[in-house]
């Protein structure tokens, strides 16, 4: 039996690398990334504010699990190892 086969090699590098800089070409110029990031900080601070002692237990319970990050309102931002 004798083998047809052709070796074929596809660098993909080359398409990634434009399929980045579209993306940021369609952000536009004004496109913040420091802002958005202070922007989810902010709604996430927002989501977790005001609980009642059972959900602030509930909460806590989940961060200490790990199932959420534990940033709390005016705190820094832990969720970028989460």
């Amino acid at each position: 039996m004798s083998s047809n086969l052709v070796a074929f090699d596809l660098d993909l590098t080359i398409e990634e690398a434009r399929r980045r800089a579209e993306v940021v070409a369609a952000l536009g110029p004004d496109w913040d990334p420091v802002a958005v990031m202070r922007g989810e900080d902010e709604a996430y601070a927002l989501l977790y504010s005001g609980l009642d002692a059972d959900q602030q237990r509930t909460y806590d319970d989940l961060v200490a699990a790990g199932v959420l990050p534990g940033q709390r309102p005016g705190e820094g931002p832990d969720r970028a190892a989460h």
